[in-house]
């Protein structure tokens, strides 16, 4: 197997729609952030597939940033690095969702509690000191991050565009969530899963349509055949 450019764009596409789709399904089967479900099998597994979404999203952005990396410029530069530090965020901190807390919920439950209110909207003790700002650092990063990717795209004319603005108006609605309950606010998330998907359907788009001029192909808008 040979790998080109297209091909890693492709893939990245593909890794992008399933983080997505990912990103969206799961808050329709998210346990409420209680100890009592962090022992459960259903909370294993989301948490699983969230630390597998936000490695595909990270794959996925990438290949998009790459795609695009000169029209989309400093800004796009900007939300590139936004987005991909709130991936490895969701990775970290699924990661100790999946593996840490139930163990922890047996032994310390109250540390358990304090830990799930980070993201579940309780506040904390102050027990967890420094760690209790996560919360807040993960939404500023979201909330800039898909904004500023989001217009990026918009501008750069190369992947959908109308999903840019999918993207940066999805992340923006995160302001919201103080008016919601956490259980209702979680669904903020489907316009930015849908927006990922359909970045990652046109990235794969673009990637297929792109030939390699050593296959001798006419290459899509470019209006001739490149020799051998």
């Amino acid at each position: 197997m040979t790998i080109t450019p297209s091909k890693l764009s492709g893939a990245a596409g593909v890794a992008a729609i399933a983080a997505g789709l990912l990103y969206a399904s799961i808050q329709f089967v998210h346990p409420a952030e209680e100890v009592a479900n962090v022992a459960g099998s259903t909370w294993a597994i989301v948490h699983y597939l969230t630390v597998a979404m936000g490695v595909l999203g990270l794959a996925g952005i990438t290949g998009m940033y790459l795609k695009q990396v000169k029209e989309t410029g400093l800004l796009g530069l900007s939300g590139f690095l936004l987005l991909g530090l709130f991936y490895l965020t969701v990775i970290a901190n699924s990661f100790v969702e999946a593996f840490v807390l139930p163990p922890l919920a047996e032994q310390a439950p109250h540390i358990a509690t304090d830990i799930l209110g980070i993201f579940g909207g309780a506040a904390a003790d102050g027990s967890l000191g420094p760690l209790e700002g996560i919360g807040t650092f993960a939404f500023a990063i979201y909330f800039l991050g898909g904004l500023t990717f989001g217009i990026a795209i918009f501008r750069a004319r190369i992947l959908a565009r109308w999903a840019g603005i999918l993207l940066a108006v999805g992340s923006v609605s995160t302001a919201l969530l103080p008016l919601f309950p956490h259980a209702v606010g979680r669904f903020a998330a489907l316009p930015v899963g849908i927006a990922v998907a359909w970045l990652g359907y046109s990235l794969w788009v673009r990637a297929r349509q792109t030939v390699s001029p050593a296959a001798g192909t006419a290459v899509p808008g470019r209006g001739r055949a490149v020799a051998k």
